[in-house]
């Protein structure tokens, strides 16, 4: 059956897939759109369990806030050229657009969301089946406070989220707590929330060093302990020098401006 250009056009902007895809549908499907539709689905269904295998390690980080609720997520896939494609760019926007409205409590929850008729879950198989790579959606973390702030680095591979406590927080107190974390890396807000199970790693760490650089058995846990502390005061938020004036702590910074942190995440597809 002969299919006409306009026909093939009709389908790609319905469906977003390629040229030669959407005309071999419509031959399949004998011009039924609705058939065409659904044979592109399973050919993105098709390639991603083909595609099951690979590694997504490339990918799209975006994060962004609503008044108390901030959300960060990452739509990963295979290769920097399909992360930086902006139509794979504007699928990620648009997911986090539904987190950001719809506060789903877990990646599982925000995958089953809509957005038209279409769940998220299945937006992206069909993508996959336009791509040909494997794709994923990845480390959905939320915040909420009185009030909330969002970093984006540029590239798109990093970005980070922080709660207040109070509402109204400067937009630049906010965003400098915010690039502070993306910068610094830290492994908990403050050392009260820091892991058990790394507390015990640095512990051991610590006494390990001691025990190499001769120190006596008796001093090996004070020295650990010493150096548990400055372990706090480099990997925890509250206790790192502030980025912007290292004479003082970001917890300086925050008490200086009447604020109080008290949530933040961190999301990066970078190698660190």
């Amino acid at each position: 059956m002969a299919v006409t250009m306009a026909e093939i056009s009709k389908l790609r902007t319905m469906t977003g897939a390629g040229m030669m895809d959407c005309k071999n549908a419509l031959i399949e499907s004998e011009n039924d759109f609705d058939k065409a539709i659904e044979i592109i689905r399973k050919k993105g269904q098709a390639v991603a369990a083909k595609r099951s295998d690979r590694e997504a390690s490339e990918g799209c980080v975006l994060a962004a806030t609503k008044g108390g609720f901030a959300a960060v997520l990452a739509l990963k896939c295979e290769t920097d050229f399909v992360a930086k494609n902006a139509d794979f760019v504007a699928l990620t926007q648009s997911i986090l657009d539904v987190a950001i409205e719809q506060k789903p409590a877990t990646t599982e929850a925000l995958e089953s969301l809509k957005i038209g008729d279409k769940s998220i879950s299945d937006l992206i198989v069909e993508k996959i089946g336009i791509t040909g790579e494997k794709m994923e959606l990845d480390f959905y973390e939320f915040v909420q406070g009185g009030s909330t702030s969002a970093y984006i680095h540029p590239g798109n591979k990093l970005a980070t989220l922080v709660a207040f406590a109070e509402e109204g927080v400067d937009y630049q107190v906010g965003r400098d707590v915010a690039m502070q974390a993306a910068a610094m890396n830290p492994v908990s807000l403050d050392r009260t929330s820091v892991p058990q199970k790394i507390i015990d790693t640095e512990l051991e760490i610590g006494r390990d060093k001691a025990r190499q650089e001769g120190k006596p058995e008796n001093m090996l846990d004070r020295i650990a302990e010493g150096r548990l502390n400055k372990f706090f005061q480099d990997s925890t938020l509250l206790e790192q020098a502030f980025i912007k004036d290292s004479k003082i702590t970001v917890a300086d910074y925050l008490k200086s401006n009447k604020v109080i942190a008290t949530a933040f995440k961190r999301v990066t597809l970078n190698q660190e």
